[in-house]
C-alpha cells in the first residue's frame, strides 16, 4: 500500500483500508475531478456538502446534474427535505455507514465537498453534546429578541469564557447553541468538547484543491452564480417559497445564494444588489473554507485545473 500522510490520532496500519478526502472552496473544481477519478478507478463518491443533502435545492447548491450522477453516483445527496435539520453528528453516522458499504464492495470511498465541519466531525470525532431542544432554542431566540445578542454573549461569557472568546456576538447560530448546551446539560460547551469519539479505523489520504490565484476563484464564483441564474435559480427559490413551510431561519434557507434570492423576491433588494450580495457572500464562504484548509494538518494540495491532479490521486485510489 502507498505511504499515507497521517494526522495525529489516526491509526497508520497497512492492514487497514484507505479512504480519500477531496476538500476545497466552492467553485474550485472538486466535482469534476472526483468524477474523473471515479471513471478511471474503483472509487465511489460520498458528498460532504450541507446544501446537497436537501431535495428541491438543485441549481443554487450546484448539485451534480443527471448526466454527472449517471457517470458517478453521489451518496448523501437528496436525503433531507429543506424543512428538516441535519447535524454534523448525523453526517458522521451516515458517512461511516456509506464508507463501510463501499469498502465491502472492494472499492475506495472518496469523500468530496466543502463543508469543513462535516469533515472535521468525521475525521476527528464528535463530543457528547446534547441533542437540540426546540423549546430551549425558542426561549433563547425570544430573549435575544428582547435583550439583543450582545447581552446573550455577555451571559455566555459568565459560564464559558473560552467559547465566548471564540464566538462573535454577531454569530447567533453558534452563540445560541453554546447557551442551549449549557441550559440543557449544566455543562459548558468547552467542558463537553474536551472528549471526542474514537479515531477512525482507516488510513486517510487527504487532498485539498484550490486555484493558485485568488482572483481566478473569485471570477469562477461570479461566473457560476450568473450561470445559476440563467438556469432558473430564481424560479427554484420561488417554488420553495410557495410551499409555505419554509423560512429564512432554517439551515437550508441560510445556504449561500438562497437567502439573497429569497430576499430579492421579498422586495428587500433589486436584482443587481441581489447578485452582488450573493457573489460577495459566496466569496466570503470560500475565504472561510480556505482558512479552515490552511490550518488542516497533513493536507496534500492540488491546483485547480492542473493536469497532474488525477495522477496524484490515482496513487491512493489504486492502493
Amino acid at each position: 500500500m502507498a505511504k499515507l500522510d497521517n494526522r495525529a490520532g489516526f491509526v497508520t496500519d497497512n492492514s487497514l483500508p484507505t479512504i480519500m478526502t477531496l476538500m476545497g472552496p466552492t467553485a474550485s473544481g472538486k466535482t469534476a475531478l472526483a468524477i474523473e477519478l471515479v471513471e478511471q478507478h474503483d472509487c465511489e463518491i460520498i458528498s460532504v456538502d450541507s446544501a446537497l443533502i436537501y431535495r428541491q435545492m438543485d441549481i443554487g447548491s450546484a448539485k451534480p446534474d443527471a448526466a454527472e450522477l449517471a457517470r458517478a453516483p453521489h451518496r448523501l445527496i437528496d436525503i433531507r427535505d429543506p424543512s428538516e435539520s441535519y447535524s454534523a453528528a448525523d453526517f458522521r453516522q451516515d458517512a461511516l455507514t456509506e464508507i463501510e458499504d463501499i469498502l465491502s464492495k472492494g472499492k475506495t470511498p472518496l469523500l468530496v465537498g466543502g463543508t469543513m465541519m462535516y469533515f472535521k466531525a468525521l475525521l476527528e470525532g464528535l463530543s457528547p453534546l446534547p441533542a437540540a431542544d426546540d423549546a430551549i432554542r425558542a426561549q433563547i431566540a425570544a430573549e435575544a429578541e428582547d435583550k439583543g445578542w450582545q447581552a446573550m454573549h455577555d451571559e455566555l461569557a459568565q459560564f464559558d469564557a473560552v467559547a465566548a472568546a471564540r464566538i462573535h456576538p454577531n454569530d447567533p447560530q453558534r452563540l445560541s447553541r453554546a447557551i442551549e448546551v449549557y441550559r440543557i446539560s449544566g455543562k459548558s460547551l468547552t467542558e463537553l468538547t474536551q472528549t471526542k469519539s474514537e479515531a477512525l479505523p482507516y488510513n486517510v489520504a487527504q487532498f485539498g484543491i484550490s486555484p493558485k490565484d485568488r482572483k481566478q476563484l473569485h471570477l469562477s464564483i461570479e461566473e457560476r452564480f450568473k450561470l445559476m441564474l440563467n438556469q432558473g435559480f430564481i424560479e427554484e427559490v420561488e417554488r420553495l417559497k410557495s410551499r409555505g413551510d419554509l423560512h429564512l431561519d432554517l439551515p437550508s434557507m441560510r445556504c449561500v445564494g438562497y437567502r439573497q434570492v429569497w430576499q430579492y423576491l421579498d422586495g428587500d433588494y433589486d436584482y443587481n444588489t441581489m447578485v452582488e450580495k450573493a457573489v460577495v457572500a459566496t466569496r466570503q464562504l470560500a475565504k472561510r473554507q480556505l482558512t479552515w484548509l490552511r490550518g488542516w494538518p497533513e493536507l496534500n494540495w492540488l491546483e485547480s485545473g492542473d493536469n497532474s491532479n488525477i495522477s496524484r490521486l490515482k496513487v491512493y485510489a489504486a492502493s
